[in-house]
């Protein structure tokens, strides 16, 4: 009798478990199958920083092409080849998949979301939409035609590139109606959720005023009205101050370091030095930031070398303390850049606020303090003959875009947009180079394969996919 009881006590716990629903043991805590729109948010803006801040030769070359960087050993990419290790797909893909993807995510999400209050819905769609235009921007600006309007639709395989001015012109208007949606008495991401103003909405209408300037003076040498309309607009509303700055900011632990961390001082590289086009503009004018850029060579002086040229790395000034610290900061847009437009903008006759001496000095004296500097090291370099703004060489374009191109340092691909634009200062020409100074990227390798006819058509309307062929702004 014992024996058959003691069989029969299993059996009735098994079918009383068997009348709980165990399907939750199924469900991955740690892998959910739907993804929160904040954590798209944040992750789109990680993986944009992550390709705008690293140095890797497999992705983000343009620290060797604007001559701010040299390298060692390795000289492919300081040549300008940029088909060895298919720099333009690793670019193209991480631009549509990794970014638009999550923020278009995020955003169809958020708008089915029916438990947020109007006000702030509407601020966390129009952020969204503000970092989709950002990047665009970036992809519109590096390849000319891209597929804009028919982009990342399930339902469209092959999808057309659209006109390159065509979608500069929508970004814009984009922005316009994101900036008027943008309440700041509203309430956007949570600080934990948003990576780059911890949640301040006022922040982010600054932002996205600074990034309509930027936007609208691309277009100024092409639709000088779309341009003067773009920054007359945005002028009292963007950036003002060191404090508005929109900083992706980095943690000491791993695995949010800055790559450049990762990749240098983790990695051991001893093959980023200094170029020495940067590095004569900076000795030549005894640049209160040239320690923070770089550190002395083996022999305690700062040397830069030439581009192109396989040099002795110890020789050579390497990536100062700042620039490669773990929890260095990414810079997404700040007063530096914002006074740089404010001055140019003035320059070209459109109706701002201040003169382009003052917005010119006040843009290098922010760069200098950003960079440990001190108001009496801007002072000194401001008064130098060769820096004032009166004085210093050269038009307008010259003397602005040569201290915004210094400004701009590891800001790689702002520096290279700026240096299409201005075509100033004028650098050398690498050692053994592919090419001349390349104007754009060329398309995606699988683009010919998988997207054959658009891009036969993208590329003979802008004039042939190479490296050389100048975008619709690039007029001088």
């Amino acid at each position: 009798m014992k024996k058959i009881f003691l069989v029969f006590v299993p059996l009735l716990l098994l079918a009383s478990a068997c009348t709980e629903d165990i399907s939750q043991l199924n469900i991955e805590t740690k892998r959910p199958a739907a993804v929160p729109a904040p954590t798209l948010f944040s992750n789109a803006v990680k993986a944009l920083t992550g390709n705008l801040a690293t140095a890797s030769v497999n992705t983000n070359v343009f620290r060797f092409t604007v001559s701010h960087w040299a390298m060692a050993t390795y000289q492919d990419e300081v040549q300008y080849d940029f088909a060895t290790r298919n720099i333009p797909q690793s670019w193209w893909t991480a631009m549509y998949r990794d970014v638009i993807m999550d923020l278009r995510e995020s955003a169809k999400l958020i708008s089915a979301d029916a438990s947020l209050a109007p006000g702030e819905k509407a601020n966390k769609l129009a952020i969204l939409d503000v970092m989709e235009v950002y990047t665009y921007g970036i992809l519109v600006n590096t390849f000319g035609n891209i597929p804009y309007s028919e982009s990342l639709n399930p339902a469209i395989l092959f999808p057309k590139y659209d006109d390159a001015k065509t979608v500069s012109t929508d970004l814009i208007n984009r922005l316009n109606a994101d900036i008027s949606k943008i309440n700041t008495s509203a309430a956007g991401f949570a600080a934990g959720e948003d990576l780059i103003y911890k949640g301040s909405v006022s922040k982010w209408l600054k932002f996205a005023n600074t990034l309509r300037m930027k936007l609208g003076m691309i277009q100024s040498d092409v639709d000088a009205s779309l341009a003067k309309s773009a920054v007359e607009a945005s002028d009292a509303g963007a950036i003002s101050a060191s404090a508005d700055n929109g900083l992706f900011t980095y943690m000491a632990a791993s695995p949010n370091q800055n790559p450049l961390y990762v990749d240098i001082v983790l990695g051991g590289r001893q093959d980023y030095i200094a170029s020495k086009d940067l590095m004569d503009k900076l000795l030549g004018w005894n640049d209160p930031r040239t320690g923070a850029f770089f550190t002395p060579n083996n022999a305690g002086v700062y040397a830069g070398a030439p581009m192109g040229k396989v040099s002795t790395y110890v020789d050579f000034s390497r990536a100062g303390a700042k620039v490669i610290e773990a929890a260095a900061p990414y810079v997404f847009a700040d007063y530096v850049e914002t006074e740089f437009l404010r001055a140019e903008a003035k320059e070209r006759g459109f109706n701002v606020a201040g003169t382009a001496e003052s917005h010119y000095n006040n843009a290098i004296r922010a760069s200098i303090i950003a960079w440990g500097g001190t108001s009496a090291d801007a002072d000194a370099y401001l008064a130098q003959p060769s820096v004032a703004y009166t004085t210093a060489a050269g038009d307008w374009k010259q003397k602005i875009g040569t201290q915004k191109w210094i400004a701009l340092y590891n800001r790689p691909y702002e520096g290279w947009v700026e240096i299409r634009r201005f075509d100033q200062p004028k650098i050398s020409n690498p050692i053994g180079a592919k090419s001349t100074f390349p104007t754009r990227l060329t398309y995606a390798a699988n683009e010919q394969t998988l997207n054959g006819a658009n891009y036969t058509a993208a590329a003979s309307a802008i004039g042939g996919d190479v490296v050389t062929t100048k975008l619709y702004w690039d007029k001088f």
